[in-house]
């Protein structure tokens, strides 16, 4: 494994690199990973905005955004709660027995995130980087002396040449709320399409999704799956809200399309001293189904 300090536009930043060549960039600053590159390929599989901010106090727009404790806009908190905007801390990393690189960066509270949230709280981000799979664990820990609830989410941007042309299958029958319009809907569609502004949150999702990022073809390029997370969050602003987004060039929307593991319908809820882990895991595969090898 190779470990790489660095700086992303001022920003401090780690390159952490398997043995097969598969790489990640994340960022201290939100605890982000910004770039994944499976081994053997060339293109980032993560969408990141060329005209995101990354300074303090300003959320990374693309890559992997932590959302904690609170989903988007649903309660008083900042917009996906705060932990994004926050300095997290390298813990420790290695090499697994069969080959895999890892890291873990923390986060734990303060004064400042309790003038937020008055909890106590400790965060982990694990990542796990082997051939063309990417794990990412988010563990939480309830470190104080009285229950809360949380929200939780990956806000993952992955990379397409045409959101049009994007097909997302794993989904059908299953029931979402749209927030574009408020709605409550059952997806009737084989595979989902992304014609303009979709925002959607998909309760209870248990099997994979998978993204095929050019066309109709019946094999997928991208195959994400969870554990402990419950829900999938599908997003693409389209043109007019991308165009209104000031870290979003006007055609960005045309490049990128979320697909979230998250814990949004049923929050978690940790009694003092307890803990809960959600996996995110982004797998690229061949024309065939199998896992790419490159």
């Amino acid at each position: 494994m190779a470990l790489t300090e660095l700086a992303l536009h001022g920003t401090p930043a780690l390159a952490l690199q398997a043995a097969d060549g598969a790489r990640v960039l994340v960022t201290l600053h939100g605890g982000h990973v910004v770039s994944w590159t499976p081994a053997g390929v060339h293109d980032d599989q993560l969408y990141l905005s060329p005209r995101s901010g990354f300074g303090p106090g300003q959320a990374i727009r693309g890559g992997v955004p932590v959302v904690f404790p609170q989903f988007s806009d649903r309660g008083p908190l900042p917009r996906h709660g705060f932990v994004r905007n926050r300095a997290w801390q390298l813990l420790r990393c290695g090499d697994d027995a069969d080959g895999a690189a890892t890291a873990v960066l923390g986060l734990v509270d303060d004064a400042a995130t309790r003038a937020i949230w008055p909890h106590a709280f400790a965060l982990e981000l694990r990542l796990r980087l082997s051939g063309p799979q990417l794990d990412m664990t988010l563990h939480v820990t309830n470190t104080g002396s009285v229950p809360w609830q949380c929200a939780a989410a990956l806000h993952t941007y992955l990379q397409v040449s045409d959101s049009a042309r994007a097909r997302i299958a794993g989904l059908a029958g299953r029931p979402y709320h749209d927030a574009v319009d408020g709605q409550a809907r059952i997806q009737h569609e084989t595979l989902l399409h992304l014609p303009g502004e979709v925002d959607r949150v998909y309760a209870g999702v248990d099997g994979g999704i998978e993204l095929s990022a050019d066309g109709d073809a019946p094999a997928c390029c991208l195959q994400v799956s969870h554990a402990g997370f419950a829900d999938v969050v599908v997003w693409n602003p389209g043109p007019a809200r991308c165009a209104a987004l000031p870290d979003m060039p006007p055609d960005g929307y045309r490049h990128m399309v979320c697909i979230e593991s998250a814990r949004i319908a049923q929050p978690v809820v940790l009694a003092p001293g307890q803990s809960w882990s959600g996996t995110q895991q982004l797998r690229r595969l061949a024309a065939d189904g199998s896992p790419a090898a490159g």
